[in-house]
């Protein structure tokens, strides 16, 4: 069995010196807290995926070229059959940023029941995956940087 081509999409939105990140409330497949993320459709870029996986999950339009890419991927494995991807036994993901302009947010309430908008501490202790969790350090570290290089 293989796994499945995904990427990973932290949203964020910086307010007022502020890094505020969207996270959604999961219903579908397991229960908790992630962020946009999803299966690379076939011919499709990983940059296409992410821009489509936003879109799809959260109705904020991005443009391709505010898509971050960093260097960090993995893989994890399902924790059970999942009957509309039984061919995989897992997915494996590449991770993205994007900034965005606070939008009203559309939640795709066949994945999500909820989303939320919180600092970078209370991300941490929301997300349910510890892969999840690794991602938003890396790119909270970075936005850090990014920041106090632009106030110096």
């Amino acid at each position: 069995m293989k796994y499945r081509n995904s990427i990973f999409a932290l949203v964020y939105l910086i307010k007022e010196k502020n890094v505020e990140y969207l996270i959604l409330k999961r219903k579908l497949h397991w229960k908790g807290w992630e962020f946009p993320k999803g299966a690379i459709e076939r011919f499709e870029t990983k940059k296409g995926a992410v821009k489509r996986e936003v879109f799809e999950e959260t109705g904020l339009s991005i443009k391709r070229e505010d898509i971050k890419k960093f260097e960090f991927s993995g893989k994890y494995k399902y924790n059970k059959v999942i009957l509309d991807r039984s061919e995989f036994k897992g997915q494996s993901f590449s991770l993205y940023s994007v900034e965005v302009k606070k939008g009203k947010v559309r939640v795709d309430n066949y994945e999500h029941s909820d989303y939320k908008w919180v600092g970078f501490e209370k991300a941490l202790k929301m997300l349910t995956w510890s892969n999840q969790k690794k991602s938003l350090k890396i790119v909270n570290e970075w936005l850090e940087n990014e920041i106090q290089k632009k106030n110096s």
